[in-house]
């Protein structure tokens, strides 16, 4: 019986910006999210499994809901953090620090933030494969 290969970690895949099949295949051409000519460069299909990463046009902009999501969760984990440790008070304006600080943590994430909601959103839309080897990628015909 032929060794298996291990199965990709799902969060693992996904955080490090692989491809959904195969979990093996890199989903951008260029490693750094902040290399701004380059950000959102990406391979038209897996170099691994030859899975399509583009599935029809216009696919993309349904990350614009992910990435909204990602930034609201991050801000309301920011938000509780500061509450905790610094607390919230109008009068001295600690909720202000918090926004200001809030906006630039966010403005700092925000090129890897964009990869991370196209990694998130092509995994909705596409899983994994144990057998990426030997069958046809998914593709998707409206």
């Amino acid at each position: 019986m032929p060794a298996s290969k291990p199965k990709p970690n799902y969060l693992w895949s996904m955080f490090s910006m692989h491809c959904p099949r195969c979990r093996r295949g890199k989903l951008f051409k260029d490693y750094s999210a902040y290399n701004f000519k380059h950000t959102f460069d990406m391979h038209d299909e897996c170099p691994v499994c030859k899975q399509k990463f583009d599935m029809e046009p216009g696919f993309w902009y349904g990350t614009g809901y992910v990435s909204y999501a990602l930034t609201v969760a991050i801000s309301v984990a920011t938000f509780v953090a500061w509450w905790v440790l610094i607390g919230v008070s109008f009068s001295d304006n600690r909720v202000f620090w918090w926004l200001g600080l809030n906006s630039a943590f966010l403005l700092i994430l925000q090129p890897w933030l964009m990869r991370l909601s196209r990694a998130m959103y092509l995994y909705f839309f596409v899983r994994y494969n144990e057998d990426y080897e030997t069958s046809e990628p998914h593709r998707f015909d409206y």
